[in-house]
């Protein structure tokens, strides 16, 4: 059974910076995509990063420049780092898989941005 634990959220100040990590048991995470996604207040879930299997990543408009995602593959750990965060930036952030066609999902971490 895949799991997938969330970390790391809080609150931060505009500019600030946190890491989110993604901690997976019952697969390899280097064996799949796996995805950041964000749900902000009122707002649908959005995709906003990629890290592929071969350790290219993607990211959206909306975060390219400012978030990096990272996976240690002996730790089976994905991370999150997030710079230069905006108040936009508030919402729960999640990973994400698809494991034998099963759609996994973390629990989710809360991030906002605010002074």
């Amino acid at each position: 059974q895949v799991q997938l634990v969330e970390s790391g959220g809080g609150l931060v100040e505009p500019g600030g910076s946190l890491r989110l990590s993604c901690a997976a048991s019952g697969i390899m995470l280097k064996a799949y995509t796996m995805h950041w996604y964000r749900q902000g207040p009122g707002k649908q879930r959005e995709l906003i990063a990629n890290i592929f299997s071969d350790g290219v990543s993607y990211y959206d408009d909306s975060v390219k420049g400012r978030f990096t995602v990272s996976r240690d593959d002996v730790k089976n750990t994905m991370y999150l780092q997030m710079n230069s965060l905006k108040p936009e930036d508030t919402a729960v952030y999640y990973c994400n898989t698809v494991y034998k066609t099963q759609n996994s999902w973390g629990q989710g971490t809360q991030v906002t941005v605010s002074s």
